[in-house]
């Protein structure tokens, strides 16, 4: 009731610390930036849009998500295999070869760099917003109900004092 009434004008509604106010923004601005940087992260490391859904449930799943080859592992694989299939003596295959073996050394250091961005990066921001932002967020509801009560008592009591002046004024 005092919430509606507050939303209608029709009751006052105590107003929070300005300084706990620009708090409680700044706490929604990070969490929607976070929200943003952990999606666009996710899309950076994993360009593949059904690979970020099948490792999300595996994640939801408390499962472990399989080991994929990276494209420059792939790469290297098949380079390897043409340069057995041409002659490792050739030159062709000796180049092959060689940049197959570059391109193991690539596909190896993205995977490195994927599983280290996951763990020092994404894991910190998924703690936040999967603890410390609930938290926040709960208390800020209890927050708010617990001054819609104290508004509620205020409007009683201003009702009851109202109501007192009538009566001593009348006889």
């Amino acid at each position: 009731l005092q919430f509606t009434e507050e939303k209608l004008g029709q009751a006052e509604k105590t107003e929070l610390d300005a300084h706990f106010e620009n708090l409680l923004a700044r706490a929604d601005c990070t969490k929607n930036w976070t929200e943003k940087i952990l999606r666009q992260t996710e899309v950076l490391l994993q360009p593949n849009p059904s690979a970020r859904v099948e490792e999300f449930l595996y994640e939801k799943l408390d499962r472990k998500v399989p080991s994929r080859v990276t494209n420059g592992e792939l790469l290297a694989q098949y380079m390897t295999e043409a340069a057995n299939d041409f002659g490792p003596g050739t030159p062709y295959g000796k180049t092959l070869i060689k940049v197959g073996e570059t391109q193991r050394r690539l596909g190896a250091a993205e995977r490195e760099f994927i599983r280290s961005a996951s763990i020092n990066f994404l894991t910190p921001l998924r703690n936040f917003l999967e603890g410390d932002w609930r938290t926040i967020s709960k208390e800020r509801r209890i927050l708010q109900n617990r001054r819609l009560d104290l508004d509620a008592c205020k409007a009683r009591v201003k009702k009851a004092k109202a109501a007192e002046a009538k009566a001593a004024v009348t006889p």
